[in-house]
């Protein structure tokens, strides 16, 4: 059976510094809030703002680079 893999790409803004929590001997957990900003014309013809708020987890290696270079507001 071969395996079946998806792909997901937020574009956004942090809407906090990252928080990081150490398990299993000195292992790295980082918590991420994303908000990814969505504008269209609805029926009326105005323009329409939302935004989607996301809970991202990075764990191990990806959650030092988050430490290390992701900052709130920073795209």
């Amino acid at each position: 059976m071969k395996a079946i893999k998806n792909k997901v790409q937020l574009i956004g803004r942090l809407g906090a510094d990252p928080e990081i929590k150490m398990y299993d001997e000195n292992k790295k957990l980082a918590q991420l809030r994303l908000a990814v900003n969505d504008r269209y014309k609805n029926a009326k013809g105005e323009w329409v703002d939302e935004t989607q708020w996301f809970n991202l987890v990075a764990w191990s290696k990806l959650a030092v680079y988050a430490e290390k270079y992701l900052i709130k507001g920073i795209e």
